[in-house]
């Protein structure tokens, strides 16, 4: 594992693996990619290897993670892995974000919004 450009560790052996999630991504990581965050007034990077995880989008200005959770996550022991993946985030200095799949595809404005606020203009 190497540290990249955003002084984060980067696991190079998940760059396959990140790419085939990029071109299979779901319903609601699309539309929030295509819809809002693929033009955002900062880069935001998809399906990012960041240590041994790969974060569904990364924001390096805002150090922000927004993670997209499909119905997966809805069991015990993913919830406990959730928590222990953020808790690691954290510790980098990363604010995580999780939306469900059902919040990004019926309250996609309200979902904008959140991220919005987390990633304000004065960032740049």
């Amino acid at each position: 594992m190497k540290t990249s450009n955003f002084y984060l560790p980067y696991n190079s052996k998940l760059i396959a693996r990140a790419k085939r999630l990029r071109k299979n991504m779901t319903q609601a990581e699309k539309k929030l990619w295509y819809d809002y965050l693929r033009h955002f007034h900062c880069r935001i990077h998809r399906q990012r290897p960041i240590d041994n995880f790969i974060v569904d989008f990364y924001c390096p200005r805002a150090k922000l993670v927004i993670e997209v959770d499909g119905e997966i996550h809805d069991t015990e022991s993913a919830q406990q892995y959730d928590h222990e993946r953020t808790r690691r985030l954290e510790g980098y200095g990363l604010t995580v974000v999780r939306f469900t799949n059902q919040e990004v595809l019926n309250h996609f404005v309200e979902v904008c919004e959140k991220i919005a606020d987390l990633i304000p203009p004065t960032s740049l």
